[in-house]
This record gives structure tokens, sequence and C-alpha cells, in this order.
């Protein structure tokens, strides 16, 4: 999946420096991640970029969409019931 509303902030020389995606997928492991929420993604870059990280560490910046982001037709066939049971029969298997 490829990144194209994200963006990179990496720590080099005590100074972080933000990149626009998009982004090829990440193949290495999380090592953790915090959700904010921002109203825009400068404002998440801004959070981003005064995080206590080492020389070397890059923050990776996403945007997870709501509900309210989808078009009227998506929502409204999440809100189907059939829809909703398979979804509530996979997350018990």
């Amino acid at each position: 999946m490829r990144c194209t509303r994200g963006a990179r902030v990496a720590f080099a020389g005590g100074t972080p420096k933000a990149t626009d995606g998009p982004f090829t997928e990440a193949k290495e492991v999380i090592g953790g991640y915090w959700m904010i929420q921002a109203k825009s993604k400068e404002e998440a870059v801004g959070w981003a970029k005064r995080c206590p990280a080492s020389d070397g560490d890059v923050i990776e910046v996403r945007q997870v969409f709501e509900m309210s982001d989808f078009p009227l037709d998506v929502r409204k066939a999440a809100d189907n019931p059939a829809v909703r049971a398979q979804i509530e029969k996979r997350k018990a298997s």
C-alpha cells in the first residue's frame, strides 16, 4: 500500500527534516505508534518534529480515515446489518 498523504520525519544531526510521501510499503518492524488528532498533515508533522527522537530515527506520519471520510454509498454499505454480521463473525474467529 502506497502512502500518498503521509510524511516521514527523519532526525539527523539534531535537526528534524520532513519528507512528503508517497512511500512504498514498509518492510521493517514498527516499534510502536501514537495516534493524534490533527487538523492537517502539517500540524501532525509539527508534532512529529518535536518528538524526543535519537539521531537516525524516523517517524512516519500517516492519515487514519474515519467513517465520515468515506463516500455515502460506502458508509451505507458498512451500516448494512448483513455486512456488520460478517465483520463480527470474522472478529470472533
